[in-house]
């Protein structure tokens, strides 16, 4: 790690300036009301020119701000700064024109850090591939636990702009980023930072693994205390060592493993800390039970343990990680226990996404009637299917993507039996689960961890968890 004195930028004079902001919706939106309220000029740019556009449109232009539809590329004369929506490419016109002119391009997360007042809270940062929300869910857990003002923003939960602006008053904010985000975040500098993990998704927008790794490693410049990195994912410690960080921020890693000294682990069932302790080279301090992490699956361990490294870097006391861990109750359709049925456990994991969030939902079973597909984003499955084989008692497969699991299952688990549901109808989960009830007997566990995207069949991940639980609470009625 490099060390470089990071200085907070002057406060900006907004009156007047003419400040572009890129794109309506969930952060376009706040951002053009703060903007406005705080005396810049703004004009409001988005390629969409919908029903849903206009109506957004016509609540701004009432403020007085300009709106701009169905033209997001040009950028409108004299313009000052571009703020633009997290998800905008790089390259898109607007932005190259920005670059062209000499100016600064920020995302919401940017803005949110420049207005900040002067006792503003200190942020612990949270970014990787899968595992932010309840990484980040699991520190305000223990943060509050901790007797502290906190909450869970960034991504989820509380917007960062309102947390920064609004009367409410925080010791510390748990911030859950993502890869676009931290593109568009130059100045960005938290207390402490942790990248739990690295695996090809976003390509598309970010160009290459190099580009989205950069991306990701942005969330450790300028660290004061702490750089918390995955043991058992070098690409996050190697960001840690390209990191720019204040003198005297330490690397802590996290592994499911034994830890060494400065590092965060498991021994016989214990949470220890052997980072944030006297005599580190001799000493551990518990932290919390496995059992105290709601679920135990190892991926879900590793987010704790993550959570309670930058808690401990915060100056939490043992005995709140341990009670926040215990309070933390995890989002639906993220390893969720839909019920029993005839001895068989059906799991929902919708939120499985990806192949490597599917990955780790398999990893959590010894016995497994898997139930995947949906869009795969570009996605391929013989690394998933080959890691995963030895635990698949059968397949039950949907979507619109189906057959490229098919042929890696055929390709690195032929022995498996396998469903092929040529059904990508939101009332195919109903025949996906009687399926894999055939396919089960005792022990075993059902579970819905994708793999993929959900809108080719339903609305998104939450509407296909539901329909699985839907499915499952029919089937139990029927037992």
């Amino acid at each position: 790690m490099g060390s470089g004195k990071v200085t907070s930028s002057e406060p900006l004079d907004w009156q007047g300036k003419h400040v572009t902001v890129a794109g309506l919706g969930v952060s376009g939106i706040p951002a053009a009301k703060v903007l406005h309220g705080l005396g810049a000029r703004v004009t409001v740019v988005n390629d969409g020119d919908d029903a849903r556009a206009r109506e957004q449109a016509a609540e701004l232009e009432a403020l007085g701000i300009t709106v701009r539809l169905g033209d997001g590329s040009t950028l409108p004369e004299g313009t000052g700064l571009v703020v633009t929506a997290p998800g905008w490419k790089p390259d898109k016109p607007l932005f190259t024109a920005a670059r062209a002119a000499g100016l600064e391009i920020w995302g919401d997360v940017e803005l949110a850090w420049r207005l900040r007042g002067p006792d503003a809270a200190p942020w612990l940062a949270v970014t990787g591939t899968n595992g932010k929300t309840t990484t980040v869910q699991m520190l305000a857990s223990i943060l509050k636990a901790a007797g502290l003002r906190t909450a869970a923003v960034g991504n989820i939960g509380v917007s960062l702009l309102d947390a920064v602006l609004g009367d409410e008053e925080y010791d510390v904010l748990a911030v859950e980023l993502s890869s676009y985000q931290l593109h568009w975040a130059p100045s960005l500098r938290a207390h402490s930072a942790a990248v739990l993990n690295l695996a090809p998704d976003h390509l598309d927008w970010h160009g290459s693994m190099e580009a989205y790794a950069a991306d990701k490693g942005r969330i450790y410049e300028g660290n004061r205390v702490a750089c918390v990195y995955n043991v058992a994912d070098k690409a996050t410690e190697d960001l840690v060592r390209e990191a720019d960080v204040e003198e005297g921020c330490r690397a802590i890693g996290f592994t499911l493993g034994t830890p060494g000294p400065s590092q965060l682990g498991v021994v016989e069932g214990i949470l220890v800390d052997r980072a944030f302790v006297e005599n580190r080279q001799k000493n551990a301090q518990e932290l919390a039970e496995v059992s105290d992490v709601n679920p135990p699956a190892p991926h879900n361990i590793a987010n704790a343990l993550a959570a309670a490294a930058l808690a401990r870097a915060f100056g939490v006391p043992a005995k709140a990680v341990r009670d926040g861990l215990r309070a933390f109750t995890p989002d639906a359709h993220r390893i969720a226990h839909v019920a029993d049925v005839d001895g068989v456990a059906y799991i929902d994991d919708s939120k499985a996404t990806n192949t490597h969030a599917a990955e780790a939902s398999l990893a959590a079973y010894e016995s497994i009637v898997w139930i995947a597909g949906g869009l795969a984003k570009g996605a391929t499955f013989d690394e998933l299917v080959a890691k995963s084989a030895k635990r698949l008692r059968g397949v039950v497969l949907i979507g619109a993507d189906r057959a490229l699991i098919r042929e890696a299952l055929a390709r690195h688990a032929p022995e498996v039996p396998v469903v092929d549901l040529d059904r990508t109808d939101t009332g195919a989960m109903l025949a996906a689960v009687q399926e894999a009830r055939r396919l089960s007997t005792a022990g075993d566990t059902v579970l819905l961890a994708p793999a993929c995207a959900s809108m080719d069949m339903f609305a998104n991940y939450n509407k296909r968890g539901d329909a699985f639980a839907e499915a499952v609470r029919e089937l139990g009625a029927g037992a």
